[in-house]
């Protein structure tokens, strides 16, 4: 069914692969006389030229058997142009899910496909709007495709950073078993910050640790039928991953403070945070001290979450004629992980205490209550506490995603110049999210209500709950946060919440095209041979998504919660029309052996009253087979997701290194003066006379918005091939681009908000809401607490300008095989982001920290050796490099990193190899960060595992068996 064309082996280097792609093929490629026409991602039309119009960059099978993942986030995330925010040492705020980002840009904007086809949302819980690679089995993964910048004219909405196609093993034939156990090791040295924990009172690990073990099992079972007309490939899976806490590494064995000289944390303590008129104590047996204690969180937090998971499922085609090929994708995911963070408690509970509460002593009762101006007009005291739950235990979310995948689809040559590929396609993700250990608000205010009473037959006496004794609650048990060591394990029983959330996504599509070589009917250029491609084609999409929290959630009832979880229940669809066009300018002449322009057009009608166009030009020029230049242009579009349509509105949480009016937690003055305080709603009276957050996290009141346009971006990209045919086994790619997103889907980054008040900008101060203590972080009400609004809105503008390059390289040694060199190359030389209209631009290209987030390198680059010995071994080094990044907040820059890997395959006969590897084999720290690489910059452990390596040296050892 496919057309044989020329010798092109140039394609794997006009596409960018990686050496190892092509190392299995070096000798036999020299002698291969025909290839097949492919479709590259970016296009649907099939080729078998000298020339990629989009740079595209692979990843083959080989390279997973050389890094050893089992987690396709593993293997993602160590590409120069792939960023990691959601993935499995993500702990306060996981989704349970693995995402891919492509340029930093975010998950939303970049488009994750199977074979061509769509990947559903990953979740419905909130950051879940990416797809999750988790349930794509490494094993059966034959290669991976990146794709720079907008592809929206072929695939649709959400490839506005670009594309990654997952190119799945089919035809398999035969039996594969693999097996792989991997771990980590670190030598916890770090003399400098053991010291700071030491001083500050805490524990920390010391001397060698080896902890998170990885188990992965795959079978690969295919076969050919009916004299090859048909294939049926079918895949299982297990992974196991064992949970690495926090307090494993001695560099994240205590929230270190944004300086990262001392240990900060939450004042949120064991001892408690009485915030009162009379001042702030923590207590100390039956005592009031003044101050506070701050509560260690950071040990009892995941750095590696546990997870199961079984995957398996079937690819499979028959060919029923010459003119139709019917086939099918049928997978299956279940996944299931549990993310830990430190207990709950009363997280800023305002009440108004008793002065008869039995549980007081002489001293707490004379300072609350000494001064009758310091109470209320009914003679009690008002209180704001902050009391950790340490006796009940850490919280835990239990997540588990099952998905179906299915794909059934028909396809063929019409005749000689018509072929066509029409298929359906139904995904299906159920989400369970059960949260445990967390307190009850509401209980927690009738547990502070304690009254003493006396029986009248045995006149003992007893202290209960005020809601005991009106009926109101008759369970509630007595809380004594008054007195060291006195909490009763029945009062934290009746205080705690369970949560439950269930949900799902589902995705339909139905699409089709058509697509001729119209050369056959002489349309062609007459200095060209070969004729016009067309592709003509429709799709229609469906995406719903479903979001059930139970009513503990929707009332915002528990404590550690942030505010309400809202439901999300919405859908929409989209029909489009397609059509895609390659035009061979000319061939065979004089500097220009071809060159080929690329069209591309998508109309899309959404049901939400959006109609968008997008379209794109490529074009590619092969001076001769030496030299190959490329370029092009593409208007891309995304349209807002379910979420960001019909999300509720209700708090979340932000990091910010302080309130810039008060003092803050590490004695660091206020940044900002009175008279800016005051344009932020602060009365003159309580600026630095306020308590700022212990822990780092302020309020912010999120919301969707249905009247939002889709995003728009523009893409350029110009580049070139060179593989001299006097150099063998040489080929350089050099890519440029510029991608600008306007009026970009996003949340206003609060801190920004804040920071524009502060500089006169009387419309952002309108978004910021101090509460009744001159606060942005305390409680969960959104009529009460002080928070910052920061609603979805258009508004962002960004630009991401930059270079690739991709050198391979490879050198016969005679009787002492093949060594071979591949260079991955990322170099980011602007990444501007705009707030807003009339906002100033905030430079972010090698920087992190407030409105820049997560940290974005301005050089990356990735060296792979490899020699193939004559010994059946074939030996790997790597080195990674990470360039550095300054934080905008000029506490602490970052350098830069390196990493080397080293491994090797051993075919130990025809059909069994071993492998063997050690990634970050020097055991390099990650940069520590302290409190700045907070949830809200998708940083866990004073540092951003997503990037760097966190939990030390990987070491693995696996095994595959082929029958």
């Amino acid at each position: 069914m496919l057309r044989k064309n020329r010798l092109t082996m140039a394609v794997s280097a006009a596409l960018g692969m990686s050496a190892a792609a092509m190392l299995p093929s070096v000798a036999s490629a020299q002698d291969e006389l025909l290839v097949e026409e492919v479709v590259v991602t970016g296009s649907r039309i099939q080729r078998a030229n000298l020339v990629s119009a989009s740079p595209v960059t692979q990843v083959d099978a080989e390279e997973i058997k050389f890094q050893g993942t089992t987690r396709v986030e593993d293997l993602m995330k160590n590409l120069p142009q792939v960023y990691s925010n959601q993935n499995s040492s993500s702990a306060n705020g996981a989704t349970g899910t693995a995402t891919l980002n492509l340029r930093n840009l975010g998950d939303a904007r970049t488009l994750v496909l199977v074979n061509g086809r769509r990947l559903p949302a990953g979740s419905p819980i909130a950051g879940g709007q990416g797809a999750d690679i988790n349930q794509i089995p490494a094993g059966l993964i034959e290669r991976v495709e990146v794709l720079t910048g907008g592809a929206s004219a072929t695939y649709g909405s959400d490839a506005v950073a670009g594309v990654v196609n997952f190119m799945m093993k089919q035809d398999f034939e035969g039996v594969e078993l693999d097996y792989q156990f991997s771990q980590y090791n670190h030598d916890n040295d770090n003399s400098r910050i053991q010291g700071i924990i030491k001083d500050s009172g805490f524990p920390y690990p010391d001397g060698s640790k080896t902890d998170g073990d990885i188990q992965n099992w795959s079978l690969i079972m295919g076969g050919n039928f009916d004299n090859g007309r048909g294939n049926v490939t079918a895949y299982a899976g297990y992974r196991e991953i064992d949970p690495v806490t926090q307090a494993a590494r001695d560099y994240s064995a205590c929230a270190l403070g944004v300086n990262i000289d001392s240990c900060g944390g939450s004042g949120t303590s064991a001892e408690g945070t009485f915030l009162t008129n009379p001042g702030v104590f923590y207590v100390d047996g039956n005592q009031f001290v003044p101050g506070n204690k701050v509560f260690n969180y950071g040990p009892l937090n995941h750095y590696q979450r546990p997870d199961e998971r079984y995957t398996g499922g079937v690819f499979g085609r028959y060919q029923i004629n010459e003119h139709v090929e019917t086939y099918t994708e049928l997978s299956f995911m279940d996944n299931q992980t549990n993310a830990q963070i430190a207990p709950s408690g009363a997280f800023g509970v305002a009440f108004n205490l008793n002065p008869n509460n039995p549980y007081l002593s002489s001293q707490q009762r004379n300072i609350l209550f000494g001064n009758a101006a310091d109470l209320n007009e009914d003679g009690t005291a008002p209180i704001t506490l902050l009391r950790r739950n340490v006796e009940g235990g850490p919280r835990n979310q239990d997540i588990r995603h099952t998905t179906f995948r299915g794909v059934f689809g028909l396809r063929g040559d019409i005749n000689d110049t018509w072929r066509y590929d029409v298929y359906g396609l139904y995904s299906e993700v159920s989400m369970e999210n059960t949260y445990n250990n967390d307190f009850s608000n509401d209980k927690i205010k009738n547990a502070l209500d304690a009254v003493e009473v006396i029986d009248p037959d045995t006149g003992e006496s007893s202290i209960v709950c005020q809601s005991v004794i009106d009926g109101s609650d008759p369970n509630c048990l007595p809380w004594n946060v008054w007195q060291t060591g006195a909490v009763d394990q029945g009062s934290v029983d009746y205080m705690e919440l369970p949560l439950y959330a269930r949900g799902t996504t589902d995705q339909k599509v139905f699409s089709g095209y058509l697509a001729g070589s119209l050369g056959d009917y002489g349309i062609k250029m007459p200095t060209a041979e070969s004729g016009v491609e067309l592709v003509v084609g429709a799709e229609y999409r469906k995406e719903s998504l479903n979001f059930n929290p139970d009513e503990g959630f929707r009332l915002g009832l528990g404590a550690g919660q942030g505010g309400a979880t809202n439901p999300v229940n919405g859908s929409f669809d989209v029909q489009e029309f397609f059509t895609e066009m390659s035009i061979p300018l000319v061939e065979g002449a004089a500097m220009a052996e071809e060159l080929t322009m690329d069209l591309g057009y998508r109309y899309s009608d959404y049901s939400t009253g959006v109609t968008t166009d997008t379209y794109g030009v490529r074009a590619g020029w092969a001076v001769n087979s030496d030299i190959k230049f490329r370029a092009s242009y593409q208007r891309a579009v995304r349209a807002a997701n379910i979420r960001e349509l019909f999300l509720p509105q209700g708090f979340n949480l932000f990091d910010m290194t302080q309130d810039p009016c008060t003092t803050s937690p590490d004695g660091d003055a206020p940044t900002a003066t009175p008279a800016q305080c005051q344009l932020s709603g602060l009365p003159a009276d309580q600026y630095n006379n306020f308590v700022d957050s212990f822990a780092g996290q302020y309020n912010f009141l999120q919301g969707g918005n249905t009247a939002l346009e889709p995003e728009e971006s523009d893409t350029y990209s110009v580049g070139f091939v060179w593989s001299p045919a006097d150099i063998a086994d040489l080929s350089v790619s050099v890519d440029w681009y510029n991608i600008e997103i306007k009026q970009g889907i996003a949340t206003p980054n609060p801190e920004f908000i804040l920071d524009e008040c502060l500089a006169g900008n009387a419309a952002q101060c309108a978004k910021v809401k101090r509460g009744p203590l001159g606060d942005l972080w305390l409680g969960s009400d959104v009529n009460t607490s002080g928070h910052v609004v920061a609603l979805l809105d258009n508004l962002a503008r960004e630009e991401v300008e930059g270079w690739d390059v991709v050198v391979d390289y490879a050198v016969q040694l005679g009787d002492m095989g093949t060594l071979s060199f591949n260079n991955t190359m990322s170099l980011v030389t602007k990444w501007d982001q705009q707030e807003f209209a009339g906002a100033p631009t905030v430079d972010c290209h090698g920087m992190w920290g407030s409105s820049c987030g997560y940290p974005t390198p301005d050089f990356r680059n990735n060296l792979r050796a490899t020699w193939l010995t004559p010994w059946d071994v074939t030996a790997s080094l790597m080195w990674r490099h990470i360039g550095g990044s300054d934080d905008m907040n000029g506490n602490v820059d970052i350098d830069s990193y390196d990493y080397l890997d080293i491994s090797a395959i051993w075919n130990v006969m025809d059909n069994a190899s071993v492998r063997l590897g050690f990634n970050n084999v020097l055991d390099k720290e990650p940069p520590i960060v302290g409190d700045g690489a907070g949830p809200s910059n998708n940083g866990n452990g004073n540092t951003f595992p997503g990037m760097y390596d966190a939990l030390g040296r990987y070491m693995y050892i696996g095994a595959t068996l082929t029958f």
